[in-house]
């Protein structure tokens, strides 16, 4: 089953495993020690991040090294900077719009002296 990289950062402990390997790859018995759950648990959440191309698995010897590919991550990036730009077009829109209404709706009020 191929999955996707919005399902391996969906879950905290998938991202903080990526944050634990992104500079140094690990075995998958360091990995397991940072963390206060079961090593099924881990190796499950392991598993999903191979899946989503975000962490690749290499044998050396007899243990095995979890390595991160954070270009995946790119395709998050891409998504949200799209909705940035269409989000910040919006609140860019509506500041003019109330500042237009402001200055409408704001009469300066006459004194008599």
């Amino acid at each position: 089953m191929r999955r996707d990289v919005f399902q391996a950062i969906a879950d905290p402990t998938r991202r903080e495993i990526i944050n634990v390997i992104a500079n140094r790859s690990m075995n998958l018995n360091a990995v397991a020690e940072k963390f206060d759950v079961s090593r099924p648990a881990i190796s499950k959440h392991i598993k999903i991040l191979t899946q989503c191309g975000l962490i690749t698995i290499k044998q050396i010897g007899r243990e095995r090294y979890c390595e991160a590919r954070l270009q995946k991550l790119n395709e998050v990036s891409e998504w949200v900077e799209r909705y940035r730009a269409f989000w910040n077009q919006k609140l860019d829109a509506l500041e003019e719009f109330l500042a237009n209404d402001e200055k409408e709706t704001v009469k300066p009020i006459k004194t008599k002296k």
